[in-house]
């Protein structure tokens, strides 16, 4: 669990839940540093969301585990549906602010902490660019393995990630290589999130091709059903369990 005084990112969604104007402020381990997405993106009700993340919702049945719960907004459009979501977030004030918004069962949790205690579910819900919060690949298939005995046996995971061979910007091409240059994956990121006095911890947060992420269910008992583009290098993966 972050402390306080790390919980940048939670700042930023219970700034602009009180009406503030917060800016997000990703910093990389190169040294680049940049402005994240804006906050309203976290909040955003269905009718505003991307054409892929709507298209997504289809997919969805029974009891819902949402990793990286944020700001609450899939918790809440599925509350409405009527499933039953349970939202976890390693951020206190990400956790507060999305019950506040309504979110009825949202928990301060890591997504590594996830065990039979929570119960069985139907979905696993990772949008949002979360498939990142597995880390790496070889704590990608760990944790994969354990949401395996954790879900129904027709249960999904709809995660998405970022192909970022498809990304052809200087800056972010030249770090894609120093990662292959020093034994990484390209996409493996290694970040932090910052606000005002607030700062996260460094952590790793990783993006894949869709064949990167074949590689890494290899094993896992989950498989690929079909992808869900948008425009650029985002696309959701309908991932279920291999026969």
């Amino acid at each position: 669990m972050l402390k306080p005084h790390q919980d940048a990112f939670g700042q930023l969604l219970h700034a602009h839940m009180k009406g503030g104007r917060p800016c997000l402020v990703v910093e990389r381990d190169d040294g680049n540093v940049e402005a994240g997405p804006c906050m309203p993106v976290f909040f955003a009700k269905f009718n505003k969301w991307l054409r892929h993340e709507q298209r997504a919702m289809k997919y969805v049945s029974g009891r819902v585990l949402d990793v990286g719960v944020g700001a609450g907004r899939c918790a809440l459009y599925l509350q409405k549906r009527g499933h039953r979501v349970v939202g976890i977030d390693n951020s206190p004030l990400a956790v507060k602010t999305a019950k506040a918004r309504g979110v009825r069962d949202a928990r301060v949790m890591p997504l590594d902490r996830v065990g039979p205690r929570l119960g069985k579910f139907g979905t696993v819900l990772m949008l949002g660019n979360n498939f990142g919060l597995f880390e790496s690949p070889r704590k990608a298939q760990c944790l994969l393995k354990r949401l395996h005995v954790v879900t129904t046996p027709n249960a999904r995971i709809i995660a998405e990630s970022c192909d970022v061979y498809k990304v052809k910007e200087p800056r972010h091409v030249a770090y894609h290589k120093l990662n292959q240059a020093r034994g990484r994956m390209a996409g493996a990121l290694r970040l932090r999130v910052r606000y005002r006095t607030f700062c996260t911890p460094w952590f790793d947060y990783l993006n894949v091709s869709q064949t990167e992420m074949e590689q890494i269910l290899i094993g896992t008992g989950w498989r690929v059903r079909h992808y869900l583009y948008a425009r650029g290098p985002h696309y959701i993966a309908i991932i279920e369990k291999a026969p």
